[in-house]
């Protein structure tokens, strides 16, 4: 059998072996499933992320001028998510959750990391456990290709933080799609050596995904691969190819339109590329592979959020909703749709879960494995909440608990109240009229508030 380990971090949130729902310490045991499918060996785990793809902007989301058939495909083998959100509106603290399994201002990233020590509102905590680590503490070998934005120096790279391998890019964003640099400053790596690669950074980050999934192909032990694309971020550089398509295709398209469209087809083709080689090295069968974005999409991009209000940066849900899908083949039932409320702090419980693995560390955040496995139908009943600190002002948050929702869209501004089973779009705000919920909200954010603001973040 495959050896999994318990790493006991703090008194916490315990994640159960195989699926369970992560439980307070105070709680029960959580579900427990048999063992018996993950005891030959358990799965890959592929985690593709990207930046600023909006809730409109694929086909299976109700695109109708996109075309995004790779992406699409993964839905219909496996499961997608119309109630995703990201941790932020804005990246860093995103990607902070996605890989501590904690609301990102309580490790350190409450937002953007950045080069310019002035204008950089996060330190990832160095007692923080990175998803990479319980992972190669049970035998995985892990790996990040791509986009880190967590650090740019050691203690705070992905070497230090549990990756045993890294290809990729180590900063927030960059000024040219082919040129890859950062205000003059390249941030490319392998590993720790500084890298030149030739060609469109998704080309470049796909192709480096796949050259490391032949290289485990022949391997005994399981990977994690964080596959972590730059793309739709502007500057909105698609393929001029990839752009010419776009334009002979919809008639009537603007201009601006047409290169965030085909900046994601361009990327939707490179997911594909990523799939076919897991499908020819034999890998596809068992891997999990779970993709989301970090925020919504950039309305200034020209990003579209299909129904929702607000975009990129904001606490509407256009900033913080995202499109989801998770597959595992002959696990998660083909064609599945899901409306449970998950966030992606609940990636890293989720793939301990599926890799087996007993974490007895701290998170806040849930796994959603025995919704993939269609052993529940909803998330448990907990308040999540949405941070962003950001020069000028300060922080601000926003929350959710059921159908109610807090905005806060500005740091220090009104609390706003809305209700998304009826009001998708946040157009009523219920503050003045169902003081009830507003307090029950607001009570639950200034407690988490309050311990959040002990955290350093410089």
């Amino acid at each position: 059998m495959f050896p999994r380990s318990a790493l006991v971090v703090t008194a916490g949130a315990a994640i159960t072996a195989c699926g369970g729902i992560a439980t307070r310490a105070a709680g029960g045991a959580g579900d427990a499933r048999s063992q018996d499918a993950l005891a030959a060996r358990p799965p890959n785990i592929l985690v593709v992320l990207v930046d600023d793809l909006g809730y409109g902007d694929l086909s299976s989301y109700g695109a109708t001028d996109l075309q995004s058939p790779m992406v699409d495909r993964l839905a219909a083998a496996g499961m997608r998510f119309t109630d995703f959100y990201a941790n932020s509106p804005v990246c860093s603290p995103t990607r902070a959750a996605l890989l501590t399994g904690r609301f990102p201002d309580l490790v350190g990233v409450p937002g953007v990391i950045r080069q310019d020590a002035d204008n950089s509102w996060g330190n990832l905590a160095d007692d923080a456990t990175l998803l990479a680590q319980p992972l190669a503490a049970a035998g995985y070998h892990t790996a990040l290709v791509g986009k880190w934005h967590l650090g740019y120096e050691s203690p705070d790279d992905p070497l230090d933080r549990g990756f045993a391998f890294f290809h990729g890019f180590l900063g927030d964003m960059m000024d040219d799609y082919y040129t890859h640099l950062r205000e003059g400053v390249n941030w490319m790596r392998l590993n720790r050596d500084e890298v030149s690669p030739v060609g469109h950074a998704t080309d470049v980050f796909t192709q480096w995904a796949i050259d490391y999934l032949a290289e485990r192909s022949d391997q005994p032990e399981p990977f994690f691969l964080y596959l972590a694309y730059n793309a739709p971020h502007v500057p909105i550089e698609p393929p001029p190819e990839w752009l010419a398509a776009v334009l002979a295709r919809e008639p009537g398209i603007s201009a601006d339109r047409a290169g965030i469209v085909a900046l994601i087809e361009h990327l939707d083709n490179g997911i594909g590329q990523v799939l076919q080689a897991l499908d020819e090295n034999g890998q596809r069968e068992n891997t999990l592979l779970i993709f989301a974005s970090d925020n919504g999409g950039d309305l200034g991009a020209s990003a579209r959020n299909g129904p929702l209000r607000g975009g990129k940066t904001e606490m509407w849900e256009g900033g913080v909703r995202v499109p989801a899908v998770a597959s595992w083949p002959g696990r998660i039932p083909a064609g599945a749709t899901t409306d449970a409320v998950f966030m992606t702090m609940d990636i890293f419980p989720t793939a301990l879960a599926a890799a087996g693995i007993d974490y007895q560390g701290t998170v806040e955040a849930q796994s959603f494995l025995p919704v993939l496995l269609g052993q529940a139908t909803a998330a448990p009943a907990r308040d999540i909440f949405f941070v962003r600190r950001e020069n000028p002002g300060g922080v601000h948050y926003g929350a959710r608990n059921g159908d109610y929702k807090l905005v806060q869209n500005t740091p220090d501004g009104p609390f706003m109240l809305y209700n998304l089973r009826d009001d998708l779009g946040e157009t009523t705000d219920l503050s003045a009229v169902e003081p009830d919920q507003l307090a029950q909200l607001t009570s639950a954010l200034e407690a988490h508030r309050q311990v959040a603001e002990q955290v350093p973040w410089r």
